[in-house]
């Protein structure tokens, strides 16, 4: 049975929302940011931010590192896995989504200084997710990878690097 939210195009959504094209990939808009500001070593942030962010299939989240931790949580559309490399090296596939029986979470958390991208996991779809960062996000925090940096840091992960970044 299709749900409401899957029942509508991605430019449905992106139009409806007001997104706007991400540095990263995908679409998104500031749905929140909190009043209260917190001190950190990057300068005063606010409490906490949150977003709506579709990604279609066609594209991908570009891996980046956040200076805080970023909470993901599901809306509807097809599910998403968040690529994750950890500050140790570690690679993990998080499955976003709303089926547990097949792994899927209904949120998730990149912790601070994980580097990190997204795919949509069926084709021809898209994903839709909220995103919420505490200490708030701010693009001074925001550091995006290219291709040749990561394979000397993680060879390892050459075709998840590869399909995620831009060469040089």
């Amino acid at each position: 049975m299709q749900t409401y939210i899957t029942s509508h195009t991605a430019s449905y959504w992106i139009e409806k929302l007001g997104l706007e094209a991400h540095p990263e990939g995908g679409f998104f808009k500031r749905t929140y940011e909190s009043a209260g500001e917190v001190e950190t070593k990057e300068g005063t942030r606010p409490l906490s931010t949150s977003i709506t962010f579709l990604l279609r299939s066609q594209d991908v989240s570009h891996f980046h590192r956040l200076q805080s931790d970023e909470i993901w949580y599901y809306h509807g559309g097809s599910s998403l896995t968040v690529h994750v490399i950890h500050p140790d090296g570690a690679y993990e596939a998080i499955q976003l989504g709303p089926d547990p029986e097949q792994g899927e979470v209904l949120q998730a958390i990149v912790p601070a200084q994980s580097i990190f991208g997204s795919t949509v996991n069926e084709p021809n779809t898209y994903a839709l997710v909220g995103c919420m960062v505490s200490p708030g996000f701010d693009y001074a925090d925001f550091e995006l990878f290219k291709r040749e940096e990561l394979l000397a840091l993680y060879p390892q992960h050459e075709e998840i690097i590869r399909r995620l970044t831009l060469s040089s």
